[in-house]
């Protein structure tokens, strides 16, 4: 059967998490907007620094500090690229971490699609629903 649009971008976004150098979560996210791609982004290390799966995991209060987050990740590509995002969908593997939401919101997404409930936060949840951001769990 054709997957909905929805299907088909977190399909994507799991596809991008496969490139993830964080074994602690594979996390992807695709930045789309008018049913095309804008940008891709995994949770990984800075270009040119090692990555948790060559040289461990550098935790902090219990996470991983070494890497930039999935939709981080997605934004930045955005920038480097002069791609807007106003307007835009994020589809993720995994519900947005706090800061990964505040960087969502003023990114100027307006919608996010999630498959895992990994660490739902209730202050993101207050923030997007403030934000008037769609927020959707589909299954993955």
């Amino acid at each position: 059967m054709r997957p909905t649009w929805d299907q088909y971008f977190i399909k994507i976004a799991m596809a991008v998490a496969e490139r993830s150098t964080c074994d602690r979560a594979h996390v992807g996210a695709v930045l789309v907007r008018d049913k095309r791609i804008l940008t891709t982004g995994f949770n990984g290390s800075p270009s040119g620094q090692p990555h948790c799966d060559t040289h461990g995991h550098l935790l902090v209060d219990g996470h991983c500090v070494r890497t930039i987050h999935a939709e981080t990740n997605a934004i930045i590509q955005a920038a480097l690229h002069g791609v807007s995002t106003k307007g835009a969908t994020c589809y993720v593997t995994h519900f947005p971490c706090i800061n990964c939401t505040k960087t969502l919101i003023n990114a100027g997404v307006a919608r996010i699609v999630f498959a895992n409930d990994y660490r739902v936060d209730e202050n993101a949840l207050d923030f997007l629903n403030l934000a008037e951001v769609d927020l959707e769990k589909i299954e993955a």
